[in-house]
């Protein structure tokens, strides 16, 4: 498998864990430096480690200042770019995951042989995709969401702008015709913004595939689609077959408050 550092690691530890008491051979695929995927930790599966070339330090202040642009009361215009800016650097980082991890030839050629069946990831920064492309297998996505509506364009999914309401507007699905108007306009924008975030790992699956492969290809090859959200906190919305919601597991789990 391969995960994702920060809380979507914490997610999907859990779910790592029971596959091995259900008898699969799990191998998990993680940098050298991280926040939570600590390779010396004890565990029951099988940790493969690649170098990667910054400090801990340097991913700390990054992710803080991700953290931060979230609690910030500003506009909604300020809002997209402060969070905007903040996930351009957080990208930065885990693109030069990625890029480590595929041109590491020791841990590619490690993958090719161990033949898996089929690679788990959290498909948000596209590597985990990239990775199932490469070796010929199913993926199956373990995700929260995704901007821009790319889920929904990489499944074939409707996904109308007068009628799905977009990120940050507050919006339901019953929107008043200003409120469409706005969510038209915004839909537009998710043109602007989105691609510049996914065009470096676009450009390294071309590199290793030889050959023009989009965020939207990559992602179009997911099997299933397990949609870290429940349904009853959405807006109605359509959804494929092969996105199935698993409710919202979305953090560490806790130790149980005592009785006292």
């Amino acid at each position: 498998m391969v995960p994702q550092d920060g809380s979507h690691w914490l997610s999907m530890q859990p779910v790592v864990g029971k596959l091995q008491q259900n008898g699969h051979e799990v191998v998990v695929v993680v940098p050298s430096t991280s926040l939570y995927l600590k390779p010396k930790e004890p565990h029951n599966y099988t940790v493969k480690i690649y170098p990667i070339p910054y400090a801990e330090d340097h991913l700390v202040v990054a992710l803080k200042s991700f953290v931060n642009a979230h609690f910030v009361e500003q506009s909604v215009l300020n809002i997209i770019i402060t969070m905007y800016k903040s996930i351009v650097e957080i990208f930065r980082f885990f693109f030069t995951n990625c890029k480590s991890l595929l041109h590491n030839e020791e841990m590619m050629k490690y993958l090719r042989e161990e033949k898996f069946d089929v690679v788990f990831t959290d498909p948000i920064l596209m590597c985990g995709p990239i990775i199932s492309e490469y070796l010929s297998v199913p993926s199956v996505y373990f995700l929260r969401g995704f901007p821009c509506g790319m889920d929904s364009e990489a499944t074939q999914c409707p996904n109308p702008p007068s009628y799905v309401p977009r990120l940050f507007l507050n919006n339901s699905d019953r929107m008043t015709f200003a409120q469409r108007l706005k969510n038209m306009l915004v839909r537009v924008l998710e043109f602007v913004y989105c691609q510049p975030l996914v065009a470096q790992f676009e450009e390294l699956a071309c590199e290793i595939f030889q050959k023009k492969v989009t965020a939207t290809d990559l992602l179009s090859h997911g099997s299933v689609w397990l949609m870290r959200y429940d349904f009853v906190f959405e807006f109605p919305r359509p959804v494929m077959p092969n996105m199935v919601f698993i409710g919202g597991i979305n953090c560490g789990q806790k130790k149980n408050l005592s009785q006292v």
